[in-house]
């Protein structure tokens, strides 16, 4: 079946009466501020609207601008960052955040977005066009899903990305898409996001229904389709849990570079392919001190592995004290990331 440019005034259409109201999106006839919008998609990047919602907002609270993000130091950035994941997205956020302070301001095209620390390709185009009406259209999930449910585009992905990008591309061929490219962007997520669902597609309340290659095949809840993911391979980890009389719990903070980099952590062994013996994992531990092996395991994925730790506990012994950060066992749950808050759950188990 033949697929026809969708029409980009019908999508406006709809979008102008069930646009979602969220916190990073500036209404009808406000002015967007490049600031909350690139911080809303760094913060959105494999991870849901529900869970960046609180966290956005908390973190706009502690940095109201990219002028204050870029004065904060580190500790506090990735302090307000625990919990969210994927935390090199933090460094390259607060790397930026320092190149648009000295700048003055953030670039107003792609080419120019995208020179900056941690934005890609995609970040770059939805800021573009989000916060400066440049005509591109920024290509996610989202966007990955209705292009391929329009054109019926049966290649799987990752390898049918470029196609569906190029499909997205041609709807600004359309007047009214570049007329409006910022809500036509905002558009096209909400399309995604709450009617063109991965399961289940609301397709009878699509403003596109009549145009979707997919829907008239019959194909659309099948689309797009996924190449099978490879097993992650498996790393196991041993750490050590200290306290000290007043109940505190010993972090330490990750080297800059690297996973996790510049993070705190319950101090313990690297990751590797095999377990740790209890002799050689006791060799890494930050104390001496009576050690004793909790039952179970703390389970963690990564993008490209799985990690199980074992956790070794013990109260300080004498007046020695280790370096690194004590911190209360709340504060230290609010400052770790979820890697490591795992630990702690397993601590309390």
């Amino acid at each position: 079946m033949p697929y026809t440019l969708p029409s980009a005034a019908d999508l406006l259409a709809w979008y102008d009466r069930h646009r979602r109201i969220l916190p990073w999106r500036a209404g009808p006839g406000q002015a967007r501020d490049p600031y909350r919008i690139w911080l809303s998609e760094v913060m959105l990047q494999q991870t849901t609207v529900a869970a960046v919602g609180p966290r956005y907002a908390r973190f706009l609270a502690r940095f109201p601008s990219v002028q204050a993000l870029a004065a904060a130091d580190w500790a506090e950035v990735a302090e307000e960052w625990a919990g969210l994941g994927y935390y090199a997205r933090a460094r390259n956020l607060h790397a930026c955040a320092k190149a648009v302070a000295a700048a003055g301001d953030f670039p107003d095209d792609t080419v120019g977005l995208e020179a900056l620390p941690g934005i890609g390709r995609y970040t770059a185009s939805a800021v573009a066009a989000i916060a400066f009406d440049a005509p591109v259209v920024p290509v996610d999930g989202n966007v990955e899903r209705v292009a391929a449910r329009l054109a019926a585009i049966e290649d799987p992905l990752p390898g049918a990305k470029p196609r569906l990008t190029a499909l997205a591309a041609g709807f600004m061929a359309d007047p009214a898409a570049r007329a409006r490219p910022g809500d036509f962007a905002q558009a096209l997520f909400d399309l995604g996001a709450t009617i063109c669902t991965p399961r289940n597609p609301a397709c009878a309340l699509c403003p596109w229904q009549d145009r979707c290659t997919a829907r008239r095949a019959g194909i659309a809840a099948e689309l797009p389709r996924k190449s099978p993911k490879a097993a992650r391979p498996l790393r196991h980890g041993a750490h050590f849990l200290l306290t000290d009389a007043r109940g505190r719990i010993l972090l330490r903070r990750r080297p800059d570079n690297g996973l996790l980099g510049g993070m705190l952590e319950v101090p313990g062994t690297p990751w590797r392919t095999g377990p740790w013996p209890e002799a050689e994992a006791l060799a890494h531990a930050p104390a001496e001190a009576p050690w004793r092996l909790l039952p179970g395991l703390a389970r963690h994925g990564f993008t490209h592995f799985e990690l199980e730790m074992v956790l070794y506990t013990a109260a300080l012994p004498g007046r020695a004290v280790p370096e690194g950060e004590w911190q209360s066992a709340d504060a230290a749950r609010a400052a770790l990331p979820s890697v490591m808050r795992r630990l702690l759950d397993l601590a309390a188990a």
